[in-house]
């Protein structure tokens, strides 16, 4: 697929990069020429300074041959206007980014659609929504939901107490039998391979392991995993940004009760304004002393999402120190994003790959409705629609020649979640979840088109 990016900063960057990895001719445009020639020496992509929204531009990129058009620069304006005629000259899709909650929130009132924009994406938005999923699946690393909690995903890390550690796959399904998850990627303690689990793969102290569930599993696989349940309502946020913001305004609507700490006393005067139910405190969290004051030893969580991610992390450390159950840092390096859990910070979360991750599904072949990738671990989760012609309803699961380094995860029926086993058989109209290794994905993708 031909995709032109507009916006060669953070975002616009790391999509290049994680798109050329998949082939894909890849066009990026920015003013920036700094920008520019440092993704042009790292990256196997065709770069282009000017303008987005010059229509010049546009035709020196060939937009009328493009599959995809995606406008990430700062600006939402630009980002709007460059959709709006990347569309009209011929892109097939265009996605731009957007910081106005308010665009999201009236999409189908204002029908963007109209305006030749197809999708709408905004990374502090998507990294607030993660923070709050996060937080009310308390004891799990990773969470991921499809189709509104009918399957989700939940990673966690294997202590001694786990009731199906030493057990195989197989043992652990006739132990706990009606079980309502399954396991899908398991990262061996102390490696970076990821291994898709099979009847004999055995269940290890210290492994970190990816499970689907459907409705209750979360309830069961915590229960079994050994760990003690715990109610989180006190939490304390270091950043007003947007992302702090947002989170805060969401985690009040969920009834917790926030402290919000923003060291700009203009920003912390606004969030005081616009947040009644929070407690805005305007200091720096860094201090350690100021985090004693406001007791962050009371505290059931704590979430550090300022613009500086070596604040994050060492302020997520002090917070663990003082008995914090869990710890949230936002990073902008993704070096520190592959160090969550051997630095002691039990989530690191990265907007980039948020946002990069609801892009995917438009390269995907197939029909890709939701793909995201797992924190730390070489393995796509990629949700499909099932077709009258997708073979994979032509066969029983275990009959079917599925590649071993993938595994059918979790089917929605009729609205409903369900776990699948050997001998399920798919039908039309399914939603079916795989995990699978990324050289496997053109082989999984031929079994539903």
């Amino acid at each position: 697929m031909k995709i032109i990016i507009a916006g060669a900063g953070e975002v616009g960057f790391h999509l290049a990069k994680l798109l050329s990895y998949e082939s894909q001719e890849i066009t990026l445009i920015d003013t920036d020429k700094n920008s520019l020639a440092y993704a042009s020496d790292h990256l196997d992509i065709r770069v282009i300074k000017g303008d987005v929204t010059s229509i010049a531009i546009l035709k020196e990129a060939r937009i009328n041959t493009s599959g995809l058009f995606i406008a990430v620069t700062s600006s939402e304006t630009t980002n709007i206007t460059a959709c709006v005629l990347a569309k009209q000259l011929g892109a097939k899709q265009t996605i731009a980014r957007i910081a106005n909650e308010e665009f999201l929130d009236q999409d189908e009132d204002l029908g963007f659609t109209k305006f030749g924009i197809d999708e709408l994406i905004s990374p502090e938005i998507l990294a607030a929504s993660e923070i709050e999923l996060l937080l009310n699946q308390y004891g799990f690393n990773d969470t991921y939901e499809f189709e509104e909690g009918k399957l989700t995903m939940l990673s966690l890390r294997l202590s001694r107490t786990a009731s199906f550690v030493g057990k195989t796959v197989r043992e652990a399904a006739e132990v706990f039998p009606e079980l309502h998850f399954v396991p899908i990627a398991i990262q061996r303690f102390g490696t970076q391979y990821t291994i898709i689990p099979r009847g004999d793969t055995e269940f290890k102290e210290g492994d970190k392991v990816v499970f689907m569930t459907s409705k209750g599993g979360d309830e069961e696989l915590f229960e079994l995993s050994g760990k003690v349940k715990a109610e989180l309502k006190n939490i304390m946020i270091l950043g007003g940004s947007k992302i702090g913001y947002k989170t805060a305004k969401d985690l009040c609507e969920s009834k917790f009760r926030v402290k919000l700490i923003e060291k700009d006393s203009e920003i912390a005067f606004e969030c005081a304004d616009d947040l009644p139910n929070a407690l805005v405190i305007n200091g720096d969290g860094r201090n350690v002393e100021l985090l004693d004051e406001e007791n962050i030893s009371d505290m059931d969580a704590f979430i550090s999402v300022t613009g500086n991610s070596e604040t994050n992390i060492m302020s997520c450390l002090v917070a663990k120190s003082k008995g914090v159950k869990k710890t949230i840092a936002l990073v902008e390096n993704m070096d520190y994003y592959q160090l969550s859990q051997s630095i002691g910070i039990d989530t690191l979360i990265n907007k980039k790959l948020l946002a990069a991750n609801n892009i995917f599904r438009y390269i995907r072949r197939g029909e890709v409705v939701a793909m995201t990738k797992l924190t730390n671990m070489n393995a796509e989760l990629l949700e499909f629609d099932v077709n009258s012609q997708s073979k994979i309803t032509k066969k029983k699961i275990k009959d079917l020649d599925f590649p071993r380094s993938a595994i059918i995860g979790g089917v929605i029926r009729d609205d409903v979640g369900l776990i699948p086993l050997g001998d399920f058989q798919i039908q039309m109209g399914d939603k079916v979840v795989v995990c699978s290794l990324p050289r496997s994905i053109t082989q999984v993708e031929r079994f539903f088109f």
